[in-house]
């Protein structure tokens, strides 16, 4: 997969409904800092997510979900430790996307009932993930996303230009928008701004935010295997260009979104004198379908509905195929009906036998790749004959069982698909009736999964961490987290009693409190305890451990033909034939490198560098203003232009390349089999690169 389409991948599935309402509603309430904070805080771990990419591929290249390599080296007891996890990640993010769907719905739509709402946004969900499945997500992301952006760009023009002279519109320069919101307040208190202004960077409340909100998403990225997917279906360089790229141009739709239509709300709520929401309804994120509404009336609410719903269907599908992944790939596969039950460690799945020892050779697996399989070819050629629904079975005496178990899986995945869609159904209820809002469930999300974070990370970078440390830090940080979070909340007015428990707990103070907490407690409980239980280590010992990540491989599509192109390898007899790791942490040198400089670069730009220049001033005045907006004006405009522009571009040539391939692929069969190449090699049906198709269908088996 393209760069262009990892980064639109990316940046659709971390377009949540909340990004587009919950960052409008830090912007009406903290000013131009809760954007920026909006923005920085959640785009540093898409780039430092690189970093976890290039790794998973240096050291377990056939995983497809982060959850095998824990199962590889900690064993079934941590696994499923980190399965709920997990699935407590998948569960939050769909909490929040069917909050914020059900709440613009009701807002827009008169007379529409929670119910009603639910029920559409699960057939919206549901039908996206079937229609699309998981081959043309690619694809259908790139739609979606060019969709969203054409749309904010059409609400940035319709603020800051009026080219319509629209009559409802007050603003139409940044200079007005500058007047209105000079006239307008920010509310007294330990969390107010300074000077009353919301044109400062000097927000105690905005800081709050920015702190959960980058705690919160570490979480939500490190631990959601959606992100995982797209990492395993690029190229090394491409997969990490692909999430700096994606990371970069998804800044824009906060920045410039919330910067836009916060603003807007602002100087709305000044030019009648009052706020136009009451605090209940920004919390929530009313504030931009209000501004949309009044500004384009009825083309608003449409734009409005649909950038919510392509929102909710992006990363609704991406997490209902994640929890589906888990269900199927760790649970059942692993547990409940593994095709080969009491196989050990090193043993081939296919035959039994170890695939490596010092041994008699006989005693070897000696299964070859179901790429080299002649069997294999002729049960190939007769499927692809078959007009008919059901296709004839496999013949091939190796790879045949396999693969029928493959496909039973691969159904029984599509069964637990809609199974999914369906329950998020009385999850949106549930969320209603104990009227749950996006804020609350936003602050959340740090607490219950950033234990995790640390953990995750060790497990694929530390060869020391051990199964006891990284348990420790997830189920003691996440603990810690809750109990910490609840007695803060408890202090407040009405304790934790059913009428003030959702006010109270989701106070900024009690929230910031746990959601550090938490992520502490997982660090510092999972390195510690690594180094009670395991103080040495030699480098035979480092190896060893790898070795069992390694292990980890898909017969049917084995991660040395995936990435034999990059890694300039010849075919082996079997599949399970490999270089040695150092040859594998050499070539891929170059894209570890690039994956540290960026995380590095921009961790210290959005979080120390850009914050730091704002403090500077104490309030923005106009000509500030004015370079602030157009700043992020331009952003969006040139992150629009990216993402519409390479992906179209990449694909195009990719299909021109592979056109001509088939050309003289044609003529050479045509010629003969083993007529020599260009480079003296022969011809043996298999070229000395990788090609497209092989990369796709490595991530059709995730």
């Amino acid at each position: 997969v393209s760069i262009g389409l990892t980064a639109t991948t990316i940046v659709s599935q971390w377009t949540w409904s909340a990004t587009l309402l919950q960052s409008s509603t830090v912007a009406s309430k903290y000013g131009i800092s809760g954007p920026y904070w909006y923005a920085g805080g959640a785009t540093i771990q898409i780039i430092i997510f690189s970093i976890l990419s290039i790794m998973l591929k240096t050291r377990a290249p056939g995983a497809k979900t982060f959850l095998q390599v824990i199962k590889a080296r900690f064993g079934k007891r941590t696994h499923l430790v980190f399965c709920t996890f997990a699935f407590f990640t998948n569960l939050i993010v769909m909490m929040s996307l069917t909050i914020a769907g059900t709440a613009v719905l009701n807002s827009l739509v008169s007379d529409l009932s929670p119910e009603a709402a639910a029920m559409l946004l699960a057939a919206v969900i549901g039908g996206y993930t079937l229609i699309g499945g998981l081959g043309a997500t690619f694809y259908v992301s790139y739609f979606n996303t060019a969709l969203i952006f054409v749309l904010i760009l059409m609400l940035v023009v319709e603020v800051f230009y009026n080219p319509f002279e629209n009559p409802e519109n007050p603003f139409g320069s940044s200079e007005a928008v500058f007047d209105f919101i000079t006239c307008w307040k920010s509310p007294e208190g330990d969390m107010g701004n300074k000077g009353g202004s919301y044109l400062t960077f000097f927000s105690p409340g905005g800081l709050v935010f920015g702190i959960v909100n980058i705690v919160g998403n570490f979480g939500t990225v490190f631990c959601d295997q959606a992100y995982w997917q797209s990492s395993v279906a690029a190229k090394p360089l491409q997969g990490v260009w692909g999430f700096i790229s994606g990371g970069l141009t998804w800044f824009a739709i906060p920045f410039t979104l919330a910067t836009t239509m916060g603003m807007a709300y602002l100087g709305l709520s000044s030019a009648q004198g009052a706020p136009m929401l009451s605090d209940e309804d920004v919390s929530r994120g009313l504030a931009a379908p209000l501004v949309a509404q009044k500004l384009l009336g009825n083309t608003g609410e449409y734009a409005m509905l649909f950038l919510i719903l392509m929102a909710v269907m992006s990363t609704g599908s991406a997490e209902v195929i994640a929890v589906a992944s888990i269900v199927i790939y760790d649970v059942y596969q692993a547990y409940l009906c593994p095709f080969r039950p009491n196989i050990q460690d090193g043993q081939c799945i296919l035959c039994g036998k170890f695939m490596r020892g010092k041994g008699d050779s006989a005693d070897l697996c000696e299964c070859p790749s179901a790429t080299h399989c002649k069997e294999c070819k002729v049960d190939t050629e007769a499927r692809a004959k078959c007009d008919g629904i059901v296709k004839p079975h496999y013949t091939c005496s190796v790879h045949a069982e396999f693969k029928e178990y493959q496909e039973h899986l691969l159904n029984y995945k599509n069964w637990c698909i809609v199974i999914c869609t369906f329950l998020s159904i009385p999850l949106c209820l549930f969320c209603w009736a104990v009227n749950l809002n996006l804020a609350w469930t936003y602050y959340f999300t740090g607490i219950l999964i950033s234990s995790s974070v640390v953990p995750i990370a060790l497990s694929i970078l530390w060869a020391r961490a051990t199964a006891t440390g990284v348990i420790a830090g997830v189920v003691g940080g996440c603990i810690c987290g809750l109990s910490s979070w609840l007695y803060y909340a408890s202090s407040f007015e009405g304790g934790l009693s059913a009428a003030t428990f959702v006010k109270n707990t989701g106070e900024e103070m009690p929230m910031l409190v746990g959601n550090i907490v938490s992520i502490g407690g997982g660090a510092v409980f999972s390195i510690i305890v690594t180094f009670c239980t395991r103080w040495k280590m030699t480098k035979e010992d480092e190896e060893m451990e790898w070795e069992k990540t390694r292990d980890i491989d898909n017969p049917l599509s084995p991660w040395v033909q995936v990435y034999k192109g990059e890694l300039n390898l010849e075919d082996g007899e079997n599949f399970h034939d490999r270089p040695p790791l150092e040859i594998v942490i050499r070539k891929f040198r170059a894209a570890k490198i690039t994956a540290y400089i960026a995380a590095v670069s921009f961790t210290l730009l959005f979080v120390c560098i850009w914050p730091g220049s704002m403090l500077s001033t104490d309030v923005l005045n106009l000509t500030q203003f004015n370079t602030w907006t157009t700043m992020s004006k331009i952003w969006a405009f040139i992150a629009a232009a990216f993402i519409i522009i390479m992906p179209f571009f990449q694909e195009v040539r990719a299909i021109m390349r592979q056109m001509v391939k088939n050309k003289e692929d044609a003529l050479r069969s045509h010629d003969g089999s083993t007529q020599p190449l260009a480079n003296g090699a022969v011809n043996n049906g298999f070229s000395s690169s990788t090609p497209r198709n092989k990369h796709d269908d490595g991530q059709s088996h995730g």
